[in-house]
């Protein structure tokens, strides 16, 4: 028979047993405010009270556990973008990921894989309300540390590319989104800490463009970049370039070679948008003065230069997707058509599991898109007629009035979205999913 003491022991280890372990990290979704200017005061919704949300910095191939708290009055999603994870826990409530019910809490456990510059986003549709979404703060890295990585740099620097106070603009032609302020990280051109740096140093930038809408050119006076990946992904062939484009979502990792000491403007080539604050100044140690800024170098900006020759080999199935805009009207949102269909009624991309398909992004409309693809990563095969290899993304932009094919293997079953990354075109139509079949 028990004592007293022995059953309070037992009720107590039971307890225990039935307490889940405490995550890894937990992520709060929340009002954040910030000041991207003097006397500009931003308020909108983040992680944590932070801008950008927390990093969360793993090891490749570890099993986490990310629990999520909705402290907002509205259902809500965390995507862990660029990550190989099963459907219910990718945050998308398509491919059948659980919102977060307001004033409620639900864990995320997977294996961080693969390794690379991956992020984390809200996931859910904007329309008409520009408080949602990715116009919001929730954003944030997360960085996967590869297993075998020589760490050929001296330290590393995290960028994110983001404007805030976003307001419908546009006329006949249709309703667009504009921006009040930019930023960089939390803070605008010469509002926020400089990267402080030695003569000597080998910076490795990694560069997000958390955007809603916007598609980027970045460059730094006075240097070149050396892009080592693309998506957090190795490219075949690492390069110096002197601007870097990224359309929204898209991650480059670029080293720089500090060897010209002086103060010096990262930022937005475009001379409007750098003062309206996309830029951050790099400072050299004991240089002062005001902060110089160079003309950028007019390359054309071209995945092909980061790859090998075109892969012979069998591209497997042929699956055209055509990307088409339906005129709403004077004052209206455009919508947006995969092969002649807008979402929910787009027909789904199916693909067998181990199957190698060549996926042909034909844009048929005048606005570039950054397309992604949940859960996979693919390899590019053809540029705009330039044919290429070794370059593995989970975005790529494709040009307006152009075509880009990529190569995908199915190697990860479960429900799969495909979709535009600009808000705006995802949440009118641009959106299908691969589905894998038995």
């Amino acid at each position: 028979m028990l004592n007293r003491r022995d059953f309070l022991g037992l009720l107590a280890a039971t307890a225990l047993a039935d307490t889940p372990a405490p995550p890894d990290f937990t992520l709060r979704i929340g009002p954040v405010t910030l000041e991207p200017q003097k006397g500009k005061v931003v308020h909108t919704t983040g992680y944590n009270g932070m801008v950008p949300g927390p990093l969360l910095r793993v090891p490749e191939g570890k099993t986490i556990t990310i629990e999520v708290v909705n402290e907002t009055d509205i259902p809500e999603l965390a995507h862990w973008h660029g990550l190989h994870i099963p459907s219910d826990v990718d945050g998308a409530m398509e491919e059948g990921t659980p919102m977060v019910p307001p004033g409620g809490t639900r864990r995320y456990t997977f294996s961080a894989k693969p390794a690379g510059a991956r992020w984390y986003h809200s996931h859910i549709r904007a329309e008409r309300n520009l408080k949602r979404a990715t116009y919001t703060a929730q954003f944030g890295f997360f960085y996967i540390e590869p297993r075998n990585d020589p760490g050929a740099f001296d330290r590393e620097v995290f960028l994110a590319l983001k404007e805030w106070d976003p307001y419908f603009g546009g006329g006949d032609e249709g309703i667009e989104v504009a921006y009040r302020h930019n930023s960089i990280n939390d803070k605008a051109l010469g509002h926020g800490e400089p990267i402080r740096v030695k003569q000597g140093d080998r910076v490795m930038l990694r560069i997000l463009n958390a955007s809603a809408t916007m598609h980027r050119r970045i460059a730094i006076a006075g240097h070149s970049f050396r892009v080592v990946t693309m998506d957090g992904n190795p490219v075949a062939v690492p390069r110096e370039v002197g601007a870097l484009e990224l359309g929204p979502a898209e991650r480059i990792d670029a080293v720089v070679e500090m060897e010209n000491p002086g103060v010096w403007i990262l930022g937005e080539t475009d001379d409007r948008e750098r003062r309206n604050g996309l830029g951050i100044v790099i400072e050299y140690a004991d240089k002062t003065g005001a902060p110089q800024w160079l003309p950028p170098s007019t390359e054309v900006w071209n995945y092909a230069a980061f790859g090998g020759p075109a892969d012979a080999g069998d591209p497997g199935q042929r699956v055209p997707l055509v990307f088409k805009k339906k005129f709403a009207g004077s004052r209206w949102v455009d919508y947006w058509t995969i092969n002649g269909k807008e979402y929910p009624k787009t027909d789904p991309i199916q693909v067998k599991q181990g199957r190698r398909y060549r996926l042909i992004f034909d844009n048929q409309s005048d606005e570039a898109h950054p397309v992604h693809l949940h859960r996979h990563t693919f390899e590019l095969a053809d540029i705009a007629g330039v044919g290429t290899s070794g370059v593995f993304k989970d975005v790529v932009v494709v040009p307006a009035m152009r075509q880009v094919e990529v190569d995908l293997v199915a190697n990860n079953p479960g429900l799969t979205l495909f979709h535009c990354h600009q808000q705006m075109h995802m949440d009118y139509g641009f959106m299908t999913l691969l589905e894998y079949l038995r």
